[in-house]
């Protein structure tokens, strides 16, 4: 597996990637296949200039098996945070540990850093279980989406300890 920073030769995978995320939505409305395409292509559009705008210095990577491209992750790395902005998978790599061996690496990141791993998680997302088994822990929730955060055990008790 290899992460590769994303170009603009990789929009067309990059929207294919991204209407592969809301397919089970676009399932639910009564829309026509181009009405559902060009929502699609406004979202994603929109979606793409906002992290863009908002986390300039942030890595938006491809994820690469044997030269093919099957997902993206994007990174802030912040002082005290390393945020995963959007980690995504195509369909059929999906459940085959890529997305938990690349997690795992950000939190080894983290821990040789001594900083947390933030991460905004849509309340249906199935992928909530796997940040749970890695660790995370529910933070607060921001309407549709959980703020979840990893963070070493000392971390917690400074926080905490602060806090008090």
């Amino acid at each position: 597996m290899v992460l590769r920073p994303a170009s603009d030769a990789d929009f067309p995978f990059l929207y294919a990637l991204y209407a592969s995320t809301r397919a089970s939505e676009m399932a639910l409305v009564d829309w026509t296949e181009q009405q559902k395409e060009e929502f699609l292509h406004m979202q994603f559009n929109a979606q793409h200039q906002f992290y863009h705008e908002h986390f300039a210095s942030a890595s938006f990577d491809v994820i690469e098996i044997d030269g093919s491209a099957v997902g993206r992750l994007y990174v802030d790395r912040r002082e005290r945070e390393i945020r995963i902005i959007d980690i995504a998978l195509m369909p059929d790599q999906r459940g085959k540990g890529i997305g938990s061996e690349l997690i795992r690496e950000l939190i080894d990141e983290a821990s040789a850093s001594d900083r947390s791993v933030g991460i905004h998680v849509e309340h249906n997302n199935p992928a909530l279980s796997l940040y749970r088994r890695l660790g995370f822990a529910h933070v607060h929730d921001e309407g549709v989406y959980y703020f979840m955060r990893w963070q070493q055990a000392s971390q917690h008790e400074a926080q905490e300890n602060t806090a008090s």
